[in-house]
């Protein structure tokens, strides 16, 4: 019923910039907070940064300054990655708290897009 599909991801080296999108489709009511995670090899899943539909952020402590998360008005979610570290490299998964129809709102994830941080 609903699928998140990023875009985006790929090899840059240390430095660099990437963008990130991921849109959201399927009988969809309402959008409400979107965001990106990301899972290193070996690591647990952690939170990159938020957005409400309101617009108001949030970001992991280690993104701050570095990372800039968006929205547009209708179902896609970006995020500006500049200043990239090889601790970066992860595959970045999307989030997003969806309501389908009448029924309550779902959290749903997208597939993932691996991004590599390398020289």
């Amino acid at each position: 019923q609903v699928q998140l599909v990023e875009s985006g991801g790929g090899l840059v080296q240390p430095g660099g910039s990437l963008r990130l999108s991921c849109a959201a489709s399927g009988s969809i009511s309402t959008i409400y907070d979107m965001g990106w995670y990301r899972q290193a090899p070996g690591k647990q899943r952690e939170l990159v940064a938020t957005i409400t539909s309101g617009g108001t952020t949030n970001y992991a402590d280690s993104m701050k300054g570095r990372f800039t998360i968006s929205r547009d008005y209708k179902n896609t979610v970006y995020l500006q990655m500049n200043s990239l570290k090889p601790e970066d490299t992860a595959v970045y998964y999307c989030n997003a708290l969806i309501r389908v129809g009448v029924g309550p709102e779902n959290s749903y994830w997208g597939q993932g897009t691996q991004v590599t941080v390398s020289s």
